[in-house]
């Protein structure tokens, strides 16, 4: 057995070459952040509670998804199914969930379809969420499939960070602000700024240049606090809770939409 590599900020093996992948896309990101370090922490009937008559079937947005094997886990834990199930059916917490999931990498994206257990329910494609005229054409045209002009639950786990180092403050704030309008309820992931100072450090070690905008980022410190305050302060949506952090220090932040009549959860 191979002696274990240490790991960066991004939970990334310091042997590797987490530089050539200056979007998020590691090709085993799984392996070093589990998807059970974030299911954990939501409750297992999250859907019911958020949605008790909501639409049939519910959708559901994973924005960069890398190979999708959080997809698969959130999927599980929201309808309630074991992982010896394979069929949707009759999901404990009685939802039907369709999960669109992207991701800018079109070799994970391969990936997560080749090894998706529900390829019924959970779709893929490969797509730049900031390339403004795919992201209208194809996710209006998802959408459209079900009579629908949003999706029901958002799901933005650790892709903040890559959004914000290679588009600039104005880029993340586009970003969230579409999520915000697409979305009645939004999961996000925030990556802290030590994790910024780690992936640029990473590219200077790799004898490449900074990111273009990580210097000139006016939106930095308390990470979790400045994406709550981007998505509150126009009065798009709130703040519903704070699951808890997972052990590589990441909050879970559940937003709703002012659409969306209040429930407690």
């Amino acid at each position: 057995m191979a002696a274990p590599m240490s790991e960066g900020a991004e939970g990334i093996p310091s042997g590797s070459e987490p530089g050539a992948a200056p979007f998020g896309n590691f090709p085993n990101y799984s392996r070093f952040h589990p998807p059970e370090g974030r299911v954990r922490l939501l409750p297992p009937a999250l859907l019911g509670r958020l949605f008790p008559a909501g639409p049939s079937p519910l959708l559901g947005l994973d924005v960069g998804c890398n190979s999708g094997e959080l997809s698969v886990a959130l999927y599980r834990h929201l309808l309630g199914l074991q992982e010896n199930e394979a069929s949707p059916d009759q999901p404990v917490v009685g939802k039907i969930l369709n999960l669109l999931c992207c991701d800018i990498d079109a070799a994970l994206i391969e990936r997560a379809e080749r090894c998706s257990p529900f390829p019924g329910s959970i779709s893929y494609a490969t797509l730049d969420v900031m390339d403004t005229g795919a992201r209208e054409l194809f996710l209006s045209s998802y959408l459209s499939r079900f009579s629908r002009s949003t999706f029901d639950i958002g799901f933005c786990m650790s892709v903040t960070m890559w959004i914000h180092l290679n588009h600039g403050d104005d880029g993340l704030v586009e970003f969230l602000s579409y999520l915000s309008s697409l979305c009645k309820y939004l999961l996000i992931e925030p990556q802290p700024w030590k994790c910024y100072r780690a992936a640029a450090r990473r590219l200077r070690k790799l004898g490449r240049n900074d990111f273009d905008h990580f210097r000139s980022l006016a939106i930095n410190g308390d990470m979790a606090e400045r994406i709550t305050q981007i998505l509150t302060e126009d009065g798009a949506m709130e703040l519903v809770c704070c699951f808890g952090s997972t052990s590589w220090d990441r909050s879970l932040l559940l937003f709703k939409s002012k659409r969306v009549t209040q429930k407690q959860l």
